[in-house]
């Protein structure tokens, strides 16, 4: 999808709060790189590129949410009732932000933050946000199979990775020294496992919460989620929790030096309301269908290799990515891996449509 639908395009597409452009933008997200730093960069270009504020928030929240990765991660780590919670949450979630937004977000807020935008301060993956390596002439399918497409789809691929892979190894990290150190009682005790009425309350209230002082985000923080899980917060508190990768301290100053301060505190806070209350509202319809998981045993990690189906996609899907890889090294992607965190004025001069040839 990044190989093909160029940030002026997606900013033509997102014109307005309305339902069509809140759906355009979900889909977009979802298609999009599943970090959370990635994606609010990318939320702020198309912003600055005329895009509407709450539609670029959607974006946002779609591409951190409504990702396929993360479901699978979660399948695997916590069971398949999380995947289906995260995948009704998570729109669930931008529908109540357009609404809340609609009611309390003010013109004069917005203009504000786009002069706070239009100056430029980096914040992280700004080189990622800012190239724009899109193949838009012909078919879709021209476009994918094209050498330039293929080019591009080389390059997204390894910027991605490189984008997660100290989410997922902090994420791993932080789940298993909690799981190791913190004793059952702690968590019992914060998440008032004796009370269980209170607790399906209290939990998408805390989980987020735990989530700003984890620091870990994007699909590295469903490892914790396992952990906390385990150590008794409900259901709903899950969900919430791995909403939350977009209020993380450190992602919470890229906001204040994105939009101003008085952005960021009004984006915390109406992040963590849509997102408590769509985790507490995912919560009690699963319970009332019955598909709450009764016994708590996530795993942390995967404890064996077995030579099964997956063992055949891991080759093919490893094979792929070499392919994806060479041509990546082989097209000045290391050049531009170098300048993706140096923001648009290190690549102003590298245009991509010169370089992926």
């Amino acid at each position: 999808m990044q190989a093909v639908v160029s940030k002026a395009e997606m900013s033509r597409l997102l014109p307005d709060d309305s339902p069509r452009s809140l759906t355009i933008a979900s889909g977009l997200g979802a298609a999009s790189s599943s970090c959370s730093y990635a994606a609010v960069a990318m939320a702020r270009s198309v912003f600055r590129k005329g895009a509407d504020f709450t539609s670029a928030m959607a974006f946002q929240f779609a591409s951190t949410n409504l990702v396929v990765e993360l479901g699978v991660i979660m399948a695997l780590l916590l069971g398949w009732q999380f995947t289906a919670a995260e995948f009704v949450g998570g729109p669930l979630m931008i529908v109540l932000l357009a609404l809340l937004f609609r009611a309390l977000l003010r013109p004069g807020r917005v203009r504000a933050a786009r002069q706070q935008a239009d100056k430029g301060l980096a914040g992280a993956m700004e080189g990622h946000a800012d190239m724009d390596m899109s193949v838009t002439e012909g078919p879709l399918w021209s476009r994918i199979t094209s050498p330039r497409g293929f080019t591009a789809i080389s390059h997204y691929f390894v910027m991605d990775w490189v984008s997660i892979w100290k989410d997922i190894a902090g994420g791993l990290l932080i789940a298993g020294a909690l799981g190791a150190w913190v004793p059952a009682h702690f968590w019992e005790s914060l998440f008032l496992t004796s009370h269980p009425l209170l607790a399906k309350l209290w939990g998408p209230l805390v989980g987020p919460l735990v989530a700003v002082l984890s620091f870990v985000c994007s699909i590295g923080n469903v490892p914790l989620a396992a952990v906390l899980w385990n150590g008794g917060i409900s259901f709903g508190g899950v969900v919430a929790f791995i909403f939350a990768d977009l209020i993380v301290l450190p992602i919470l100053n890229i906001y204040r030096k994105y939009y101003g301060a008085r952005m960021s505190l009004f984006l915390f806070g109406a992040f963590y309301l849509t997102m408590a209350a769509a985790g507490l509202l995912v919560d009690l319809a699963f319970e009332a269908l019955g598909l709450v998981p009764q016994i708590r045993n996530a795993k942390v990690v995967e404890a064996s290799i077995t030579l099964n189906y997956t063992s055949v996609l891991n080759v093919v899907f490893l094979v792929l990515a070499a392919l994806l890889v060479m041509r990546f090294l082989r097209t000045k992607g290391p050049e531009m891996l170098r300048m993706m965190n140096a923001g648009r004025n290190a690549h102003a001069s590298h245009s991509p449509q010169r370089k992926h040839q």
